[in-house]
């Protein structure tokens, strides 16, 4: 069971560097904030159905959790604007070498730390040095 879901997060990975590519054209054509606005629209639309005619939880729910928990929504609207922006500019392959080293690095200082109520996972070498060689990698993707 595992491996189906690291399978599925890879997949996932893999739509997003199909969405950074998608979302920089969008962007180039109509505008960076209306392109990024076009995009989390449809997504906002498309979760809505699902969860309309999937979901299982309760969505009034969100009015009752911790605030920091519905920072996720600003946050992936972050992520989407800084896409547009910048794939058209350094390209899908170094924008995402870039947001997979940023993921690494935060979710390494959350991992050490146990925050957001995570397991906690000591920093180590064998961590820093997967970093290190992130930042390499980042270097050579971008290096023209």
């Amino acid at each position: 069971m595992k491996w189906l879901l690291m399978l599925f997060a890879v997949i996932a990975g893999m739509a997003t560097s199909i969405q950074a590519g998608v979302n920089g054209s969008l962007g180039k054509r109509i505008g960076v904030m209306e392109g990024a606005f076009v995009s989390f629209l449809i997504g906002t639309i498309a979760l809505f159905l699902f969860q309309l005619f999937f979901g299982t939880g309760n969505l009034l729910q969100m009015f009752s959790v911790p605030k920091w928990q519905l920072l996720g929504g600003l946050l992936g609207a972050f992520y989407v604007f800084v896409m547009v922006l910048v794939v058209p500019k350094i390209g899908v392959a170094t924008a995402i070498m870039a947001i997979i080293v940023g993921q690494l690095v935060m979710s390494s200082i959350i991992d050490h730390f146990g925050l957001l109520g995570g397991k906690q996972i000591p920093f180590d070498i064998k961590r820093m040095a997967g970093i290190v060689l992130l930042f390499s990698a980042l270097f050579l993707f971008y290096k023209k």
